[in-house]
């Protein structure tokens, strides 16, 4: 067992994302060590294998697939605060429960109140990245804990700087405000789509008039895809409107079911995001790129 320095904070990485290096070099902090598995009826197993007692520490999580992942959370967090930790903050990098932040339908649970009253009782602090925020302004709404929010679009609009003959297009009217920054920052122009949602896997898009734009690269910019059909259905709109090479950038690519797979198979000609949601690229994705958002 390592010693280490009460002085120095420790980041706990149970999922070994490539942040908690460059986390661990930018604080400076020193990476502890945990052992985790499963037992054979599923149920976990978690030890510590680095002293907390008195040490600030820091857990590193993205939370995409969240239902999973929280009761290891919860079983970690826990152990810190029982072990005497001098205080537990969270990283996550991609911030969960978000989108059901009112009740829409009589009976619906307001899941994203009720993750943050959850997640309040495990840590002290929490630092996350552009969290998909629509009725609420700001994570202080939900959350009894300080937070820090780290905007990802910054990163995205230094990419598309260096583009050239090239136009902004945001999917719908939530993209707009964050979108125009991104536009007026790497100097292009934008339009803002108009997205109607019928079900979970089943939307529309409309744009406005492209007749200027069309013979440009469009960049659809959106901070999160999931199931890919919005882009999906905006690349439809934008070559039915006589745009025909197509780029897409994103902060958090979650890419449920393959869906990145699906959207450059749809002609994609480059997908672009950060690595707040780390990936393995596979063969097939030789249009992929990533940038460090952190």
């Amino acid at each position: 067992m390592t010693t280490m320095s009460n002085e120095v904070p420790i980041i706990f990485d149970p999922q070994g994302h490539p942040l908690a290096p460059l986390l661990c070099g930018k604080l400076p902090a020193e990476l502890g060590q945990l052992s985790y598995r499963r037992f054979p009826d599923g149920e976990s197993y978690l030890r510590l294998d680095s002293p907390v007692k008195g040490r600030h520490c820091v857990v590193l999580v993205e939370m995409s697939s969240p239902d999973r992942k929280f009761l290891p959370l919860s079983f970690l967090t826990s152990t810190l605060r029982e072990l005497e930790a001098a205080s537990i903050g969270l990283v996550a990098p991609y911030l969960c429960y978000m989108r059901q932040d009112r009740r829409f339908l009589d009976g619906e649970a307001i899941t994203s109140r009720i993750f943050a009253e959850l997640l309040s009782n495990q840590v002290d602090w929490m630092v996350t990245v552009d969290p998909h925020l629509h009725r609420y302004t700001s994570l202080d709404e939900i959350y009894a804990i300080p937070t820090k929010v780290i905007q990802g679009a910054p990163v995205l609009a230094g990419w598309l700087k260096s583009e050239t003959d090239v136009f902004v297009v945001g999917p719908d009217l939530e993209s707009e405000q964050w979108v125009a920054q991104i536009a007026e920052y790497s100097g292009h122009p934008y339009v803002i789509g108009e997205k109607q949602r019928l079900g979970d896997r089943d939307v529309s898009v409309s744009l406005p008039d492209l007749s200027e734009l069309e013979t440009m690269t469009a960049v659809i910019i959106d901070d999160v895809i999931s199931s890919g059909q919005t882009i999906i259905e905006c690349m439809h709109t934008l070559r039915s409107r006589g745009v025909t090479k197509i780029n897409c950038a994103c902060v958090h690519g979650i890419f449920a079911g393959n869906s990145d797979k699906a959207i450059l198979e749809a002609g994609l000609s480059e997908l672009v995001t950060t690595n707040t949601i780390p990936h393995y690229i596979r063969v097939s994705l030789t249009n992929s790129m990533f940038l460090a958002c952190c």
